[in-house]
């Protein structure tokens, strides 16, 4: 295939591509994202290829390794095309009945269908389904129809015109006045403007410029970042090379997280193919732009997700932050002028230029445009990743797209922001999610993490984990972070383990304030948000753990005790088997007890006993009644088991 040399030439390639693929042509599009991938999709895959073989249909049929469509928790995710039948939690052995009953005979196979759990409904392709209905897909849509490893699927869908647009249409200047009349706001935490900070860079003075993809995606539980890298890495790589361009930049650089290696692979091959078609290197498409783009894997840490420490990284340096007075706009990578965002930020480039700023600016809210990707994670029915527009409620999305909590559980609040962000209480899920709102509620939009929790998580245990986590990952060059973090954490240790007293809010609270204003970066500076939202909302959880010795979620393992109780107990022996401490006294006709003394709190006596039953009880904040006296635990008939299940 000849190199286009201009936007003619571009869209010349793009009519072949096409004339060459027949619309009408059976085709699977089947996820190869991480989630699916660890869920077996690469089996799925093989047991395709053979059946398609057996069958004489390899070359009738395509295959397309896709990437992440979202619905992380049901893969392996299989679409079927061109009637768009949508299979969810495939197994190599259902693949002979797809074929067989769908690709040949064009019938359903009900059961590999997405069921709703109150209607009982199936739904035959994807935009049926809730999870995906209440979405609006701009940078993640496209994912199942692009083979990441093949640059023709992306050109074929449009991809690379808004950089010719770019280059033969637009100077610099209008690039960026685009960009900021879109009020585009960094999508990896801080949400500042990114043509304003463009345009910085653009004016500082010094040469080389460079400009910087941010990929070292840390926060527990986020994906948003990874998905796109995999799944479309062309999309970024065009944003990347139209803010070069406007920033008046020659060279790049990819900062792709440790644990990423197929976002690695992706970006790589993605990389070598832009080459090969003049997208990347001189003269980009027969214009005067040079430009290309190197790849850096990061070492795992993750305050090297913060911008000054990334670019120390790039220089071979200790990955640790500088302070923000010199702006890295004017003096970032070597001491040049550096632009840097996020993944998802140079994403949102080539659809505000194609579609222009107006379009870009109609989604959202006033302070907040266009749509933003989260990965909905925790205690909610549907998990993965969710794009929806600024300004949609929490509700909707924990509810409409997430469907809830599991059944016989209450919603208590969801943490956005990754382990920086906030928790916030379920009265306030009305919220707009919005980076000014959400700030306002002592939370912040961060890169993307959304944590549903319920009524049986404690929120002090939840925040002694993010603290714990932020203390093992901050870089400890400044000293508010680094023992501010470790203060909190022995505070919160002791609240959690029933050794809290009075005070420790207060002074939780106290050293929360300081490090917010006198910590050196962002991350000692948002590490205070969990203590000081859940104090503000969650008060009486760190009371009732310091005053009484109790844990209301029963989660604190120091301060619940097990307790079965001599009116349920039919003496079969489960907890008494399976007790990996022998705390549990009992026989087949005596009703069982716990010695408290040898207890170790697992939980796995209540896990076993049966529900008819019920007899496990967890207890906190009150005594253990006292044991029944020997000639008490007789009972007249206990559940009759075979030998097997007793011993």
């Amino acid at each position: 295939m000849p190199r286009p040399n201009s936007k003619k030439d571009l869209e010349e390639l793009r009519r072949a591509i096409l004339l060459r693929r027949k619309t009408d042509k059976p085709w699977l599009a089947i996820c190869a994202g991480t989630g699916c991938l660890a869920l077996g999709a690469r089996n799925v895959i093989g047991a395709f290829k053979e059946e398609l073989k057996k069958w004489g249909l390899e070359k009738e049929i395509e295959i397309k390794d896709t990437g992440c469509r979202g619905f992380c928790e049901k893969g392996t995710n299989v679409a079927i095309y061109p009637e768009g039948i949508y299979y969810l939690q495939v197994q190599p052995s259902d693949v002979p009945e797809i074929v067989e009953k769908t690709l040949i005979e064009k019938k359903i196979v009900k059961r590999l269908l997405y069921t709703d759990p109150l209607t009982a409904e199936k739904a035959i392709h994807e935009r049926e389904i809730p999870f995906y209905k209440h979405q609006m897909r701009h940078l993640i849509g496209n994912n199942i129809k692009i083979d990441p490893k093949n640059i023709e699927d992306y050109i074929a869908l449009g991809g690379y015109s808004a950089l010719a647009k770019v280059l033969s249409e637009m100077t610099p200047e209008e690039v960026i006045e685009e960009i900021k009349r879109a009020n585009l706001r960094g999508r990896g935490g801080g949400g500042f403007p990114a043509g304003i900070k463009w345009e910085s860079t653009r004016n500082a003075a010094g040469e080389p410029k460079y400009v910087i993809v941010n990929c070292d995606e840390g926060d527990p539980g986020a994906f948003m970042d990874r998905a796109l890298m995999e799944s479309n890495p062309h999309c970024v790589l065009e944003g990347l090379i139209i803010g070069a361009y406007a920033i008046g930049s020659h060279k790049g650089f990819i900062y792709i997280r440790l644990e990423y290696p197929l976002a690695l692979q992706n970006t790589n091959i993605a990389l070598d193919q832009a080459r090969e078609y003049g997208l990347l290197g001189k003269n980009i498409l027969g214009s005067d732009f040079d430009f290309d783009v190197k790849v850096y894997r990061g070492a795992g840490a993750f305050v090297s997700g913060e911008s000054t420490a990334l670019m120390r990284a790039i220089e071979g340096k200790v990955g640790e932050p500088r302070p923000k007075y010199v702006h890295t706009s004017e003096s970032g990578v070597w001491n040049k002028p550096t632009n840097l965002n996020n993944v998802e930020t140079w994403a949102n480039v080539p659809l505000i230029i194609d579609k222009g700023a107006d379009w870009f600016s109609y989604i959202g809210t006033e302070g907040s445009k266009g749509t933003k990707i989260f990965s909905l994670v925790g205690q909610v029915n549907n998990t993965g990743l969710v794009e929806v527009p600024m300004g949609i409620t929490l509700r909707d999305i924990i509810y409409k797209i997430g469907g809830g909590a599991p059944p016989g559980k209450k919603i208590k609040g969801v943490q956005t922001g990754g382990p920086s962000g906030g928790i916030i209480p379920e009265q306030y899920l009305d919220s707009p999610v919005d980076f000014d709102e959400l700030t306002k509620l002592g939370s912040m939009m961060g890169s993307g993490g959304m944590i549903v929790i319920d009524d049986d998580t404690c929120v002090v245990d939840l925040v002694r984990y993010f603290v714990d986590f932020l203390c093992d990952e901050s870089c400890g060059k400044c000293l508010p972070c680094r023992e501010g973090l470790k203060r909190m954490r022995e505070i919160l240790d002791d609240i959690v383990c029933g050794k809290g007293k009075e005070g420790d809010i207060e002074q939780l609270e106290r050293i929360a304030n300081v490090m917010k204003d006198t910590s050196l970066c962002a991350l000692g500076k948002t590490a205070v948000n969990p203590v000081l939202s859940t104090i503000r909302y969650f008060r009486d959880e760190y009371e009732a753990h310091i005053k009484g010795k109790k844990c209301p979620a029963l989660a604190c393992k120091a301060l619940i005790s097990y307790y079965i109780e001599p009116e349920r107990c039919i003496a079969c022996l489960r907890c008494f088997k399976n007790c990996p401490a022998g705390a549990i006294d009992g026989d087949k006709r005596r009703i069982h007890q716990i010695d408290q003394s040898k207890c170790i709190t697992c939980g796995i006596c209540l896990d076993v006993c049966p529900p008819k039953a019920g007899a496990v009880t967890r207890i906190s904040g009150k005594p253990v009644p006292p044991p029944l006296p020997e000639a008490e635990r007789f009972i007249e008939k206990g559940e009759e088991l075979s030998e097997e299940d007793q011993f």
